[in-house]
């Protein structure tokens, strides 16, 4: 398979596949990655750079990529930036911002999973890492107003050409997906989004503390950052820049006893003259040829998009209180992290949107 594109940088790449970089390669969104570019007709990693476990093959961590991918894993020291078409940052808060301008300088595009490259300005940034207890000082605020927020369904123009990417949280993207339809349409008419949002435990990523031990986390659902979850900041930032009502979001996480998947439910207030029939043609005509986004007139299963990079929405106007229920299910790992990630990148290295992501969901 054979590509060209003009880069963001102004020069053309001509290759026959496409070199990936996973840097955070042995935590969840790393193994996902190996696991979708695996299949993926134009792309294939040729680096896995991790902060332990170096000098293994990942196939003898995870012996159900043995065969399939048998790369060892080198420090961040032994990178080499030679024939690197694009680096994923699966990396933790912070990580990002502290390994960027080497790639920067090099002219290597970059998706970072994490919220150090998610915001245009410090202000907002400034507002996730307090949410989050993080340090406010960003190590890399200059480039900041070169990142894009990795949104294919709305910003895949702009995607396009970036050089830095930050993919949305998980959250973020599937109350996101949920709302912009109304939002963009001007229905919205809530100075207050209500949100509720369940999520699987993977969501913690493999180091996710006592609280997630199996004992403790088994037949057990709580809430956590009331209020407060370092995600809003981004569900606001796009949802009030659409030119309609401004509204704020409150919203409540809770984690189920779930390996992977998010639900969120939304609560708010629209203008008159809209039933769910009406509704659902504006979420259809919406998300008409976006590929991974499906509108249902049925309750979403997380089941329904277990394994796969689609979300699905449900819109519903109740007829007795007038209010709008959106319903948006996503799995976290894949259009939550992994999956929109090679989505960003498909885009970016101008290979088709679906490339390496066509595939149905995990059933049963």
């Amino acid at each position: 398979m054979r590509s060209n594109h003009t880069s963001g940088y102004g020069w053309t790449v001509e290759s026959i596949m496409k070199k990936a970089m996973v840097i955070g390669a042995t935590g969840f969104g790393g193994l996902g990655l190996i696991e979708i570019i695996r299949r993926h007709p134009g792309m294939e990693i040729t680096q896995l750079v991790d902060i332990k476990d170096t000098g293994k093959n990942v196939s003898d961590l995870f012996p159900h990529l043995r065969g399939f991918c048998d790369l060892t894993i080198r420090p961040p020291d032994g990178i080499d930036f030679q024939e690197i078409d694009i680096a994923f940052f699966s990396t933790p808060d912070r990580a990002g911002m502290a390994l960027i301008r080497e790639f920067h300088k090099r002219k290597i595009a970059v998706i970072d999973f994490s919220g150090d490259f998610r915001f245009g300005t410090v202000r907002d940034y400034e507002v996730y890492a307090a949410n989050r207890g993080l340090e406010k000082s960003h190590l890399a605020a200059d480039l900041l107003p070169e990142a894009v927020y990795g949104l294919p369904e709305k910003y895949a123009d702009r995607i396009r050409s970036a050089r830095i990417v930050g993919n949305p949280g998980c959250f973020s993207i599937c109350m996101i997906l949920g709302l912009l339809p109304a939002a963009e349409s001007g229905i919205i008419s809530s100075d207050t989004i209500i949100g509720d949002g369940k999520t699987g435990v993977s969501g913690a990523g493999r180091n996710s503390g006592e609280a997630n031990l199996y004992p403790q986390r088994h037949e057990n659902v709580n809430t956590y950052r009331e209020g407060t979850h370092q995600h809003v900041v981004e569900v606001e930032n796009v949802i009030n820049s659409l030119g309609g009502k401004k509204s704020e979001i409150l919203f409540v996480p809770q984690i189920v006893p779930l390996n992977r998947g998010i639900l969120t439910t939304m609560y708010m207030d629209i203008v008159d003259g809209y039933d769910t029939g009406r509704m659902l043609r504006v979420y259809r005509d919406y998300y008409n040829n976006k590929p991974f986004v499906s509108v249902t007139d049925k309750s979403p299963n997380t089941a329904d998009v277990r394994g796969s990079n689609r979300c699905l929405i449900r819109p519903i106007v109740d007829p007795r209180t007038g209010k709008l229920v959106v319903i948006s299910a996503i799995d976290n790992l894949m259009k939550g992290q992994a999956g929109n990630a090679v989505q960003n990148a498909n885009i970016m290295l101008g290979l088709d949107e679906t490339a390496g992501l066509d595939v149905p969901a995990f059933y049963p």
